[in-house]
């Protein structure tokens, strides 16, 4: 990599990484340093190939995801977190606030197995079409639609805030995940 090359390479981290971490945040449930490793394996992947690089951010978020499946293959096991009184409580009054319904919900994220927070975080924050998710994680279209499907009914039954039913009854509320997390 000549100068102007690493220049460029050091403008693009210094300008897209807050964004890039909060995805990678988000790919591995809410664990920091996991997503920060996450960043750095796929921007030193990147930094190989800068000159070569039609498209960095696209490159960048592609290792993102294929990474972050990688690892999730390789966990066939998880730990479940044991808690002394579930998340979703009946007869318990809703008073939180935004930010505390942004807590659930990577509290949430991170109950779920890494294949539905991954296709999730693909669907709703970064926004891309379920063929383009199948394609990046290498499964059908049928995959993406039912594993979404149930990954929100889990999030809905462990953040009873973003059941659609609920908008109705506290306006501060949507029911998509991605307003949550931005």
């Amino acid at each position: 990599m000549d100068d102007e090359e690493e220049r460029r390479f050091r403008q693009f981290v210094a300008a897209r990484s807050p964004a890039l971490i909060r995805t990678a945040t988000l790919l591995t449930g809410g664990d920091t340093h996991a997503a920060e490793d996450l960043l750095q394996t796929a921007l030193a992947k990147a930094a190989g190939r800068w000159g070569r690089l039609e498209s960095p951010e696209a490159y960048v978020r592609q290792v993102l995801y294929r990474q972050q499946v990688s690892v999730w293959r390789l966990l066939r096991t998880r730990r479940e977190t044991t808690v002394a009184e579930p998340p979703d409580s009946p007869g318990r009054e809703d008073t939180t606030g935004a930010a505390e319904l942004r807590i659930q919900l990577r509290r949430a994220l991170g109950r779920l197995t890494p294949r539905q927070r991954t296709m999730l975080v693909l669907r709703y924050f970064e926004d891309c079409p379920e063929g383009e998710v199948a394609e990046l994680l290498g499964c059908s279209v049928g995959t993406v639609r039912s594993t979404t499907h149930r990954a929100l009914a889990k999030l809905r039954a462990l953040v009873p805030e973003l059941d659609p039913g609920a908008v109705s009854r506290n306006p501060e509320f949507g029911n998509s995940p991605a307003e949550v997390w931005k």
